[in-house]
């Protein structure tokens, strides 16, 4: 047996009991260490967004501009194709030659080689090359009046808490036809927003007369300008037997299949007929048109940034979207004088004159009517010349004039929407029987491409929309 002495004992035990501790306060100490570089950092944040609270609130308490400076934004997500950029791109053109305006150009995303031109003394500024938000670049900029072009709901609301910036919502969408797009997930708050915006601009007159009115908003319609100077082109002649359709053919609401379809009966009964679409090359397109074996009659030519050569060379614009709030292209082809076949969509501020509407989804119907009108060359110059004719009132200076009027009267706060119902701009005025008419025929036209939408009525439609 060995015989240990207890204070040897006691002192291994005191050591190894002091060693833990101290291991203990090390431990603690690091944490402690931790902790107060973490509550620094997070106080360092707190500072750094009071500051740039602060900083942006510094930028709103500025007074509006002089009337010889008035400071106008137009917002775009970007500014290379589509049409909502084209507009802006032409009102900039425009808007410039105005002296007492100073024009900017914002957008989301960077910016990018072949954008839209505008002239050099308008400033530009890319959101996204700045790393900014929306917000914080028109309080930078004081801008006076904002011609917001998109819907984004958080946006809307903070745009609408602005004291000092006015804001044109431009309502390039259609509110029903969006419900018909998304009714799935649709979100009821995009009344709530429109109800707080002081300024619309609404591009259907459905919307205005039946919609908004109802709704107690003050929305106005003003025609967009045309790409065309109507003075300056030289409409068709009609000669000859060339169909065109132009937008995006993959976007399977402009339903350009259904043209392509419709080309299968025109060429058995006009021979030399050709069709082609402006657009950009589409997968489904092509192999349609091979199944179809019409390879030599429809040509994909890819987009256009200027598509005159085409226009002045057809005697027939096929029109078969489904959806559309302000086609640029229906503008342009009424300017060459080219008569347009739509399938549905009554409702637009250009349906009016040089146009056949028809209401039957059926390919076969389509070709009927270009058939009539390629066949006929009095018919098809007939409507030609009234397409042609309704673009006289519509005319791009007449519309410069109204937008120069809206943005004096905005920044004077002496707006009022009834200075825009006397115009003679092809505004159609809509009844709520008219209305329920073209909206159930374009529901129907929703449910035969949509199954989500199969068991929806224009009775829940409104009641989605009134909520």
């Amino acid at each position: 047996m060995f015989d240990f002495d207890n204070t040897f004992i006691i002192s291994i035990v005191k050591s190894k009991y002091s060693y833990h501790k101290a291991n203990y306060r090390n431990i603690k100490r690091y944490i402690n260490l931790i902790t107060c570089k973490f509550c620094f950092l997070i106080y360092i944040i707190i500072i750094i967004f009071l500051f740039q609270i602060f900083k942006i609130d510094s930028i709103s308490n500025n007074e509006k501009n002089s009337e010889n400076n008035i400071k106008v934004a137009f917002y775009c997500i970007s500014f290379k194709y589509g049409g909502v950029e084209r507009v802006t791109s032409i009102l900039l053109n425009y808007l410039s030659k105005e002296k007492k305006f100073n024009l900017i150009l914002i957008t989301k995303k960077e910016i990018q080689e072949e954008e839209y031109t505008i002239p050099n003394n308008i400033k530009r500024i890319s959101l996204s090359d700045k790393k900014i938000n929306l917000i914080y670049a028109v309080k930078k900029e004081n801008i006076d009046i904002l011609i917001y072009n998109i819907y984004k709901k958080k946006e809307m609301y903070k745009l609408n808490r602005l004291k000092k910036t006015k804001v044109i919502y431009y309502n390039h969408s259609s509110y029903f036809l969006w419900i018909f797009k998304h009714i799935y997930n649709f979100d009821n708050s995009i009344y709530k927003i429109y109800k707080n915006c002081k300024y619309i601009l609404s591009l259907i007159p459905l919307e205005n007369d039946y919609l908004f009115k109802k709704w107690g908003i003050n929305s106005i319609f003003i025609n967009n300008p045309s790409t065309y100077e109507y003075d300056s082109i030289i409409p068709s002649n009609l000669l000859n037997n060339n169909i065109i359709m132009i937008g995006r053919g993959d976007d399977k609401s402009k339903r350009f299949t259904f043209g392509i379809r419709a080309m299968k009966f025109i060429i058995k009964e006009i021979l030399d007929s050709k069709m082609n679409i402006l657009s950009n090359n589409d997968k489904i397109l092509d192999e349609l048109i091979q199944s179809l074996e019409l390879k030599n009659f429809v040509s994909i030519v890819g987009y256009q940034k200027n598509p005159e050569h085409y226009l002045r060379n057809s005697s027939l614009h096929i029109f078969p979207s489904i959806c559309d709030t302000y086609p640029m292209v229906l503008s342009e082809t009424k300017i060459f004088g080219i008569p347009t076949i739509l399938c549905g969509l009554d409702y637009l501020a250009l349906a009016k004159k040089g146009t056949i509407i028809i209401h039957d989804n059926d390919p076969y119907i389509l070709a009927k009517e270009s058939i009539k009108i390629l066949k006929d060359k009095n018919y098809r110059k007939k409507l030609g010349f009234k397409a042609r004719q309704s673009m006289q009132k519509i005319k791009n200076k007449f519309i410069i004039k109204k937008w120069i009027k809206l943005l004096l009267a905005i920044y004077n706060d002496n707006y009022n929407s009834s200075m825009f119902k006397n115009f003679e701009d092809n505004h159609i005025q809509i009844t709520e029987k008219q209305a329920n008419i073209i909206l159930n025929y374009q529901l129907k036209l929703f449910q035969k491409i949509d199954d989500n939408l199969k068991d929806l009525t224009l009775e829940k439609l409104k009641s989605y929309s009134l909520k």
